[in-house]
């Protein structure tokens, strides 16, 4: 995607950059905290001691991170096309749709080895198919995506809970969500992995599609860097008439990059539904999918960047609880302020740094390449 202004070097646009985002952002959150009477230090502590200080806290960590990476992938694929997908929110919900077919109609009659790769598929196809008409509509008759999305998610949410309350509702309750799916529905957890490294982790419903997401961000980057599609990909993203004189379709680019973007955040249902909730409830994409966002956006719609800005979002939500349990000046809500902070230095401002890095850097290297005065007085010599 293209950037407003000149490109900083890489270790400055995918690191310092970022970096100086994320300091400010809890500089201006540790404000927040001091004007309610707690200590920003206290409260920093106990995120992180909240976030990584046990095997549970970790886990939750990592299963908070799984479904921001994969929003977080949905919307850089996106990026990289010139593409604002603000869907992955409903992309997600709907793609649930998928994961209750296999969950409901085998969960009871395979083993979950053979119920997960099917629920992938069918999560993602859900996904795709969902992203697959604003996709169209933006390549055939110019809507923008951006609008087209948004309403997507809106009528996502409104067909999940027509469906959960009339079709889908397990028998005998009130509950608007399915049955349990039987133990072929049902993921494996990963406490044996931190059990590798000295944490037990006992209640964190942590599991296996964390490793699938992961796997999600190796092959977005073989795909976006390695592959002729992922060029034609990013050719449309920076510049739509050098891609057309190229002979490259934007109508076929912009469909299979939606698609995929959709079925990325279709895959995300996996997490909650099968390796957490064990059925299908109301609002399980909790908003994983906006801030997807702004994971994409910190992370610099790079897959390497992404799993560390959403391992750094999972933080602020884990470490988040700890401290509205711990400091009663500071209520859930107060939480919620900072998570909106970062949000905001990381992705709506986050080029606000950019002129002034850039100059700096500017500057430094223009001192850095003038000669010493000895260099000079033997070159007047």
């Amino acid at each position: 995607m293209s950037q407003p202004f000149a490109k900083l070097p890489a270790w400055a646009d995918y690191g310092l950059l970022p970096l100086i985002n994320l300091i400010v952002a809890f500089f201006v959150a540790g404000l927040v905290v001091l004007l309610v009477g707690e200590s920003p230090i206290d409260a920093a502590v106990l995120m992180v001691k909240g976030a990584f200080g046990s095997g549970d806290g970790v886990g939750y960590t990592l299963y908070y991170a799984t479904n921001f990476i994969f929003t977080g992938l949905c919307v850089a694929v996106a990026f990289h096309c010139g593409l604002f997908n603000i869907g992955g929110e409903g992309q997600a919900y709907i793609g649930g749709l998928g994961v209750a077919v296999v969950g409901l109609g085998l969960g009871n009659v395979l083993p979950w080895w053979i119920t997960f790769p099917l629920a992938i598929i069918a999560s993602g196809l859900v996904g795709a198919l969902w992203a697959l008409i604003p996709a169209w509509l933006q390549a055939k008759r110019g809507s923008h995506v951006v609008i087209t999305t948004i309403m997507f998610n809106f009528i996502a949410a409104s067909i999940m809970v027509y469906l959960l309350v009339g079709y889908l509702k397990a028998s005998g309750t009130q509950a608007p969500e399915t049955r349990v799916f039987g133990d072929g529905g049902q993921l494996p957890g990963l406490g044996w992995l931190l059990g590798l490294i000295g944490l037990n982790m006992r209640s964190a419903p942590l599991n296996i599609s964390f490793l699938l997401a992961l796997v999600a961000a190796f092959l977005v980057w073989v795909l976006i860097w390695r592959t002729k599609l992922g060029y034609e990909i990013r050719t449309m993203g920076y510049s739509p008439k050098a891609a057309r004189y190229a002979g490259i379709s934007e109508v076929r680019i912009i469909v299979i990059t939606m698609m995929i973007s959709g079925a990325l955040a279709g895959m995300m249902a996996l997490n909650p539904i099968m390796g957490a909730q064990h059925r299908v409830q109301l609002d399980f994409v909790a908003g994983a999918g906006f801030v997807g966002i702004a994971v994409a956006l910190m992370g610099r719609s790079h897959p390497a960047g992404i799993v560390l800005a959403a391992i750094l979002f999972g933080m602020l939500y884990q470490g988040g609880a700890e401290i509205a349990f711990d400091m009663p000046n500071i209520s859930r809500d107060m939480i919620v302020i900072i998570q909106g902070l970062v949000i905001l230095f990381a992705g709506a401002l986050e080029h606000m740094f950019r002129p002034t890095l850039l100059r700096i850097l500017q500057r430094v290297a223009r001192v850095k390449s003038q000669p010493t005065p000895a260099v000079a007085a033997e070159g007047g010599q």
